[in-house]
C-alpha cells in the first residue's frame, strides 16, 4: 500500500477525537483494511488528499455529487446565497424555486417539504404514513438502508453489514417490532407478508434501486408487483429516493420504471452536495403535514438558503443530453468492467443502472441481500486498495455502488478499465 503519511497522522489525531477517527462508519476502512485517506480538494472526477495524491474519483460524496466536484455554477450559486445570509429560520424565495423544480421533473409530486437530511426524510415519512393509515407496521426490505431509523435498522445494508451487526446496539427490542422484514425482488414474499399481516401495514418502505447492499436493480415487474399489491391491500407505497433521485433519470426512479409511489423520500443529488433531504407526495398526504394537518414535523435549519441555492443550481443545470451522456459512461465502464474480469477468468456480476454500478465478486446473479454477501470480500479489498495505489477511488466496501458524474469522461473510464484489469492479476497472481 502506499505511504499516505499526512493522511495517516490525520488519522491517528482524529481517532482521539471522534469514534473511529470518522464522522461515518464506512469511511474508517474497516471493511477494506488500512488507513482512510484524509482529502482537502476535489475538482470535476478528482480528489486531492493530503498528501497531494489525485485520484479518480466513484464515491462521489456517495451519489450527491453529479455535476462534478466544485463546479463553478455550484460554487457561484452558494456564494452567492452566503453572501445574503447563511440561514433565515424564515421562508425564503429560494425554497420555493428548488421546489417548483423538483415538482416539475417528478409527476407523483404534488407537495414537498425540505429537511436536512435523507434520514430525517424517511423518519418523517413513517410518521405520515402512520397518521394517514392509523395503523403501525412497515415492511421494509432485507439489504435496503433507509437512514439511522431506530425502527429501520434491521438488516440495513452495506453499513450494518461492514460491521457485522445485524442491528444497532441501542435499539430496543419494541422498537422494530412493527418493522417486517422482505426479501427484496420477491413479490410473493411480501405478499404472504401483507396476507400475514392483513389490515396492519402502513406502507412498504423500498429503494426502487438498491444501493446499499451494491448495486441491485428491482427485476423486471417487482416494482410494479408492489405498486398492485399496495393497492390491493390499501397500503401505501414510499419510494427511497435518497440515491436514485435525480441521479438515475430526470425524474429519478419514478419515472425511470414508470412506477407512481404515494410518497417520495429524497436527498444528495438534490442539494448540490450540501446536506439536505426532502420527503413529498400526493397532495391530500402532505396536507396532513403540520402546519395544515396533525402530523407534526419541524427543523430549525430545513431550507437552509444555502443548500437551496446549491441544490436549485444542480438540477437546473442536469437536461436530458447529460442524462444520456451519464447512461454512455455507464454503459462503457460497465463493459470494460465485465471484459476486464473474463480477460482475468474472474467469476463477477457487473451490475448498473445509469450512472450507479457494482462488481460482485460471484458466479451467481445479485438479486438480494444474501445473494449480495455472497461477493468475495477479501478480494475486492485487495482489489480496492491496488486501485487506490493507482489513482482511483473506490467505495471503501464491497456492499457500497460506485457512482459517476458528468465530469467523467470517456478517458477516465477507459483508464479504470485499464487500471481495473491491472489489479486484478496482481492480486490473483
Amino acid at each position: 500500500m502506499t505511504n499516505r503519511p499526512n493522511s495517516e497522522a490525520l488519522y491517528k489525531e482524529a481517532c482521539g477525537l471522534m469514534p473511529g477517527g470518522v464522522n461515518s462508519p464506512v469511511r474508517a476502512f474497516k471493511a477494506v483494511g488500512g488507513t482512510p485517506v484524509f482529502f482537502k480538494r476535489a475538482k470535476g472526477a478528482y480528489l486531492f488528499d493530503a498528501d497531494d495524491r489525485s485520484y479518480v474519483d466513484y464515491v462521489s460524496s456517495w451519489g450527491a455529487i453529479l455535476l462534478g466536484h466544485a463546479d463553478d455554477r455550484v460554487v457561484s450559486a452558494i456564494s452567492a446565497a452566503a453572501a445574503n445570509g447563511t440561514s433565515f429560520g424564515a421562508p425564503h424565495e429560494g425554497e420555493v424555486r428548488l421546489a417548483k423544480e423538483i415538482i416539475e421533473r417528478v409527476e407523483p409530486l404534488e407537495r414537498i417539504r425540505f429537511v436536512n437530511s435523507g434520514t430525517e426524510a424517511t423518519l418523517a415519512a413513517i410518521r405520515l404514513v402512520r397518521a394517514a393509515t392509523g395503523r403501525n407496521k412497515i415492511l421494509k426490505f432485507e439489504g435496503n438502508y433507509h437512514g439511522a431509523v431506530d425502527s429501520l435498522l434491521a438488516k440495513a445494508g452495506s453499513g450494518i453489514a461492514t460491521f457485522g451487526l445485524p442491528d444497532s446496539a441501542g435499539v430496543p427490542k419494541s422498537i422494530t417490532h412493527d418493522t417486517l422484514l422482505a426479501k427484496y425482488n420477491d413479490a410473493a414474499n411480501v405478499e404472504e407478508i401483507l396476507n400475514a399481516n392483513r389490515g396492519e401495514v402502513a406502507a412498504i418502505l423500498v429503494e426502487p434501486v438498491s444501493g446499499n447492499m451494491g448495486l441491485v436493480p428491482p427485476k423486471p415487474g417487482f416494482l410494479q408487483a408492489l405498486r398492485r399489491l399496495c393497492d390491493e391491500h390499501a397500503v401505501l407505497l414510499v419510494f427511497d429516493e435518497v440515491m436514485t433521485g435525480f441521479r438515475v433519470a430526470k425524474g429519478g426512479a419514478a419515472e425511470r420504471f414508470g412506477i407512481t409511489p404515494d410518497l417520495l423520500c429524497m436527498g444528495k443529488v438534490i442539494g448540490g452536495g450540501l446536506p439536505v433531504g426532502a420527503y413529498g407526495g400526493r397532495k391530500d398526504l402532505m396536507d396532513l403535514v403540520a402546519p395544515l394537518g396533525p402530523m407534526y414535523q419541524a427543523g430549525t435549519l430545513s431550507g437552509n438558503p444555502l443548500a437551496m441555492a446549491a441544490g436549485y443550481a444542480a438540477l437546473s443545470n442536469l437536461d436530458q443530453e447529460q442524462y444520456e451522456t451519464l447512461e454512455t459512461l455507464g454503459a462503457r465502464l460497465e463493459a470494460g468492467l465485465n471484459q476486464a474480469c473474463q480477460g482475468e477468468s474472474i467469476a463477477a456480476q457487473v451490475q448498473r443502472v445509469g450512472s450507479m454500478i457494482s462488481v460482485f465478486f460471484t458466479e451467481q446473479p445479485v438479486n438480494d441481500f444474501d445473494e449480495a454477501n455472497t461477493t468475495n470480500k477479501p478480494l475486492f479489498g485487495s482489489v480496492f486498495h491496488s486501485m487506490l495505489d493507482k489513482g482511483f477511488y473506490l467505495p471503501p466496501s464491497a456492499l457500497e455502488a460506485w457512482f459517476m458524474t458528468t465530469s467523467h469522461t470517456e478517458a477516465d473510464i477507459d483508464r479504470t478499465v485499464e487500471a481495473f484489469a491491472a489489479s486484478l492479476r496482481e492480486v490473483v497472481a
